[in-house]
């Protein structure tokens, strides 16, 4: 079990933690900082509220402070658990372990330090990958799951997706070895600022400010390679996975919600329908529900967090199939 060490940010208090820098981290009202000591790694984590454990995975290029707009709404009926993931936000960032398979490793270990037993689990963009994977290989662990801005482990092909490839170039560019971490960490930074905004409904939700709060970890060169690495051995490798249906001896049985918006998949779907690339899980869930947001595009809790705790806290709370 990994042993929890408080080093910046503040208790659960909000005193200043010994040998802290808290002006380094973004401020959220009722947010409390501490590090866990993990094999090979020290984690930061922020947390808010009391309750039943909610763990929270962020994507890329963000951190733990993506989800500053969800928070008090689920911090006032849960305890809400917002690692920054391996070579993100305040988390150590070693050169390697960026597969699905350790950054799994790294969420079980998480929740063996903090002695969570049983988690529901949110999760978005690669967050979500890992989440997904997670409910694939630790289902004892995960009560239920939402997700969003993320595949599903089982896509079916359709010719349409063809349509969709040239939004791929930012992973191609990114995974390259020694482009993807200049690319990341130089100048102005304008390809991650670019993942932020080019699928967004809103651009306004991500002033330069905001903008700043997350491209600016990405100046340390040991973090734009991970954002590289993680771009190439977790999204790309496990894209190629999903493609040759690597997962479809497995069977996802965490009850799921994925929730998405509509500049993702080019336009808003009619009503009542699902976009075919968004198809392929029905052979292979037991409880997979999908919702579409209006008027969101890829980073829904950035845009409509109101609408994502809503939902969240509805699925969350609701009786399983049989139940009730």
């Amino acid at each position: 079990m990994g042993a929890i060490k408080p080093r910046a940010g503040t208790d659960h208090r909000g005193a200043a933690v010994a040998g802290a820098t808290p002006e380094a981290l973004p401020h959220v009202e009722g947010v409390r900082h501490r590090f866990v000591d993990l094999p090979g790694l020290r984690m930061h984590v922020a947390e808010a509220g009391d309750g039943p454990p909610l763990l929270l995975l962020h994507g890329f290029p963000q951190h733990w402070w993506a989800w500053r707009k969800v928070l008090p709404a689920l911090a006032a009926h849960y305890r809400v658990i917002c690692p920054d993931l391996r070579g993100s936000g305040w988390t150590d960032a070693p050169p390697d372990g960026y597969t699905s398979e350790q950054l799994v490793d790294d969420v079980i270990a998480l929740l063996d330090a903090l002695q969570v037993d049983r988690v529901d689990m949110m999760g978005y963009d690669s967050g979500g990958i890992v989440g997904f994977r997670v409910c694939l290989s630790h289902p004892q662990r995960v009560g239920r799951f939402v997700s969003f801005g993320t595949p599903h482990p089982y896509p079916a092909f359709h010719p349409r997706i063809l349509l969709h490839l040239w939004r791929l170039w930012p992973m191609f560019a990114i995974a390259t070895p020694g482009l993807g971490p200049w690319l990341l960490r130089s100048g102005r930074q304008p390809l991650p600022r670019w993942l932020m905004t080019a699928d967004t409904r809103d651009p306004e939700v991500f002033p330069p400010d905001v903008v700043e709060q997350y491209v600016s970890r990405l100046r340390d060169p040991a973090r734009a390679r991970a954002g590289s690495r993680l771009y190439r051995d977790l999204v790309m490798t496990e894209a190629r996975r999903s493609g040759a249906r690597a997962y479809h001896g497995t069977r996802l049985t965490t009850p799921t919600l994925s929730l998405y918006g509509a500049v993702l998949y080019g336009s808003n779907p009619p009503s009542g329908e699902h976009p075919e690339i968004l198809d392929g899980y029905q052979e292979h869930a037991d409880d997979f529900t999908l919702e579409h947001i209006p008027g969101a595009g890829y980073y829904i809790a950035e845009e409509q967090p109101d609408v994502v705790a809503a939902r969240a806290r509805a699925f969350l709370t609701a009786p399983s199939h049989g139940e009730g």
